[in-house]
């Protein structure tokens, strides 16, 4: 059946609902509107801009290019005034209730985020017998930093024990009754995912909150959510949300962590902070403001329609293709949450890159890889498609029909 609103079949209400508000921004995006033949399916790695902050970089390279904290003459200090006021807008963007008792350091990224968290701030809180639980099944950088930490702690004579945060077998979510059992009184610190960067699932952090207590930290990777839906720290009562500005519409190279200052220790980089990344800060305040005048809750309804035409269509031929995770999100009717903008999937015959190649000759861009996952992911090679606000319910239908041809 056809929806009249979009013209594509079995498109969700809010497709058509939203269809006025989407074009309207996917005209802000030159990188798309220059290449209407090409589908970019790739934003869970990487997110195009909008000309908004594409001006922005032009205007602060133009008019007040300097270095922060570093001069006095005007152009100095409006650099410096604007890494301020991006702070600032970080702790705006993320609804953080306490302000001044929150700390925002920039980064390069996701990556670079959860180690200086790992390394500057995690040593402090550990003594020897202490546990930490941390993820095995998500992005290699929110394992990594911690494993690292241990070895570091360990070669001070500091042993510290890392637990795995537990899965649901059924879902991918993780396991609270699990996680109950492995919290005890050494339990120092807890390390999770917003979204899942493989299967698009929200982790529902809310709810390890319930089960570790007011008292242990919890640092949160946010690298798919941040852009792509709201992100309350009132909500979440997480210590850390960590995300890359590259995923959230801002230039490569820049990223953020958020500190509340709560428990453990004051959060303070280590060493000698040199220069800023301050194109790519001047890029993430302009980024911030573009989404909150989108609206992240609209984004978020966007491109979960999409992904649900996308599951849709793929559960249809289910004897061709397996999508990765939660098999009952699949269903139109689901009784639990849907993919958040992005979808992961195998061809039952074909190598993932082949998959992929014979995807870009029609026009689409996904990624076809191991997707950086830790060391109790997925080992075989998969494709998989993530969505952000300019892609159209159009560029999924094309899609399933290029993926029907290779059945």
């Amino acid at each position: 059946m056809t929806d009249d609103a979009t013209g594509v079949p079995g498109a969700p209400a809010e497709i058509g609902e939203l269809r006025s508000w989407h074009r309207a921004l996917r005209a802000q995006f030159p990188i798309v509107t220059a290449h209407p033949d090409l589908a970019y399916l790739d934003s869970a790695a990487t997110a195009q801009k909008p000309q908004a902050v594409l001006d922005a970089v032009r205007d602060y390279l133009t008019t007040s290019n300097a270095n922060a904290g570093r001069g006095s003459y005007p152009w100095a200090n409006a650099t410096t005034a604007l890494v301020e006021g991006a702070r600032d807008r970080v702790r705006r963007f993320l609804g953080d209730p306490e302000p001044d008792r929150s700390a925002v350091h920039f980064t390069s990224g996701t990556t670079e985020g959860l180690r200086t968290v790992a390394r500057d701030w995690l040593p402090a809180l550990l003594a020897d017998g202490d546990e930490i639980v941390v993820p095995f099944h998500d992005h290699e950088a929110n394992l990594s930093p911690w494993l690292e930490a241990r070895e570091l702690l360990a070669r001070q004579g500091v042993a510290v024990r890392v637990r795995e945060l537990p899965y649901q077998a059924a879902s991918g979510d993780y396991d609270p009754a699990a996680l109950a059992r492995l919290i005890g009184p050494r339990t120092r610190f807890v390390a999770a995912t917003h979204v899942h960067h493989v299967y698009g699932a929200d982790m529902n952090v809310h709810r390890l909150r319930e089960v570790v207590g007011p008292d242990v930290p919890i640092c949160l990777d946010a690298a798919q959510s941040v852009g792509h839906l709201p992100v309350s720290v009132a909500e979440l009562d997480v210590d850390f949300v960590v995300f890359s500005g590259h995923k959230a519409l801002a230039l490569p190279g820049t990223g953020a962590v958020w500190a509340r200052r709560r428990r453990g220790p004051d959060f303070r980089p280590g060493g000698w902070q040199g220069t800023p990344n301050t194109v790519g800060i001047a890029s993430l305040a302009a980024a911030l403001d573009w989404l909150d005048a989108a609206g992240t809750e609209r984004i978020e309804r966007w491109t979960v329609a999409l992904t649900s035409l996308l599951t849709d269509g793929l559960s249809g031929m289910d004897g061709t293709y397996e999508v990765l995770g939660c098999r009952a999100s699949l269903a139109a009717g689901s009784p639990v949450q849907r993919r958040r903008s992005l979808v992961t999937f195998r061809h039952r015959r074909m190598e993932a890159h082949d998959v992929a190649f014979v995807l870009f000759s029609h026009g689409f861009m996904v990624r076809s890889d191991g997707h950086c996952q830790a060391g109790r992911g997925e080992k075989e090679d998969s494709v998989r498609v993530s969505l952000h606000v300019h892609n159209s319910p159009e560029e999924i239908e094309r899609l399933l029909n290029a993926l029907a041809s290779l059945q």
